[in-house]
């Protein structure tokens, strides 16, 4: 990005990840989204809602949530009816590429203060009844799981579920049963550790939800999956996606989630003329793409290319956030890029975190700046996969 306007995050904001028909289920997307958004700006005491010039926004499973979610949250928000807004739908990569597109936004000199991120309830996705608009002659009819359909089954080929794929990366890669439960009771323990220290409340807004009729509101502090680490029966539970020999199993991949996250971008000129204070700078990025059944390891292609567009190398990188569609991806992942666990999910990730998809790229973004802060470095890398064989890939440099 050399000789490149530079583009600042000068704040990040995420709800708590709740858990599938959990705490947060009853709230959509959009007003999860409309509450990371809200705060994201709030922690800018230099600027107002109506300062926003665009918005860039994640949502994948958008059946029912009415027209144009990103434009809901924004609205919901407080942003003006002026204000231009614009959905993304890059599967679970959606957050951040809606961040990439903020930033390229600004360097283009099309705006200078711009949100970014992504929002998802999987709790709320309806099913739907393909023949009722044409009619059902004879016969019953089949609901289709709305999630499963347009979240987690691959379009192409067999049209298998997605840890058909984490199957095959297992095969690809030699990674075993055992190397990928022992990961996930890893990320499980960093993460709960994290979130007894108090790590994440910087970047977690609370949310409140109805105590139910006559009781009074409950507040929504923390991500509600990590606590739910039983490590002797996670090495017990049968594989999901291969009878024989298999090694994907629900508890060493990522649960179903809801959950929103927010960042507000802003141009150097702006930052000067506000007196802002930015947590990071933008250094680079990247996407890339390969056959569909192998996008657990696109990150892997993407990733040197954001490292290479930012003008640094594998040694510059302090730490990384890769995200866990399930532990092998990670795993496989590290391997490629010749990556030491120890800079990889310091704080634990999807798999215990939670795994909203098209809030996941922004979360674990906004979870890079506070891996940052909170261990005095400087330059961090996010990398995502996304269904259809492709990934997303950012370099950020830690102002904290």
């Amino acid at each position: 990005m050399s000789g490149l306007p530079t583009v600042y995050i000068v704040s990040a904001a995420r709800t708590p990840v709740g858990s599938f028909l959990g705490t947060l289920s009853s709230l959509s997307a959009t007003q999860l989204g409309s509450h990371a958004i809200k705060a994201a700006i709030e922690r800018v005491p230099q600027i107002q809602p109506k300062d926003v010039e665009e918005v860039f926004f994640g949502n994948v499973l958008s059946a029912n949530l009415g027209q144009a979610p990103a434009r809901q949250c924004a609205l919901g928000a407080g942003i003006p009816d002026s204000v231009v807004c614009t959905g993304v739908n890059k599967v679970c990569a959606s957050g951040l590429k809606a961040i990439i597109l903020g930033a390229q936004t600004i360097i283009t000199g099309n705006a200078s203060i711009v949100v970014a991120g992504g929002t998802e309830s999987m709790s709320n996705v309806p099913h739907y009844l393909q023949t009722l608009r044409n009619g059902a002659k004879f016969g019953d009819q089949t609901l289709v799981d709305g999630m499963l359909k347009d979240g987690l089954t691959d379009a192409y080929g067999k049209k298998e579920h997605m840890g058909v794929s984490g199957e095959l990366c297992a095969d690809d890669h030699s990674i075993t049963r055992e190397q990928q439960d022992t990961y996930a009771i890893e990320t499980y323990t960093r993460a709960q550790k994290a979130t007894a220290d108090g790590v994440f409340t910087s970047e977690i807004v609370p949310v409140e939800v109805s105590g139910g009729r006559g009781k009074p509101a409950i507040k929504i502090t923390t991500d509600e999956e990590v606590k739910n680490l039983n490590a002797d029966k996670l090495r017990t539970v049968r594989p999901v996606f291969k009878a024989q020999n298999g090694t994907v199993t629900a508890a060493n991949a990522a649960p179903l989630n809801d959950g929103a996250a927010a960042l507000v971008l802003m141009s150097e000129a702006k930052v000067k003329e506000l007196g802002v204070t930015p947590i990071a700078k933008i250094r680079g990025w990247g996407d890339a793409a390969r056959e569909p059944e192998r996008f657990t390891t696109a990150p892997a292609l993407a990733i040197p290319k954001a490292i290479k567009h930012a003008g640094l190398t594998d040694a510059d990188v302090d730490f990384y956030e890769i995200n866990e569609a399930f532990s092998v991806v990670a795993l496989a992942n590290m391997k490629l890029l010749g990556l030491s666990s120890d800079k990889v999910n310091v704080f634990g990730g999807s798999v215990a975190i939670g795994h909203p998809l098209g809030c996941s790229g922004a979360r674990i973004v906004t979870t890079l700046t506070t891996v940052l802060r909170e261990k005095k470095a400087k330059i961090g890398v996010a990398g995502i996969c996304n269904g259809g064989g492709g990934a997303s890939a950012i370099v950020i440099e830690s102002l904290q």
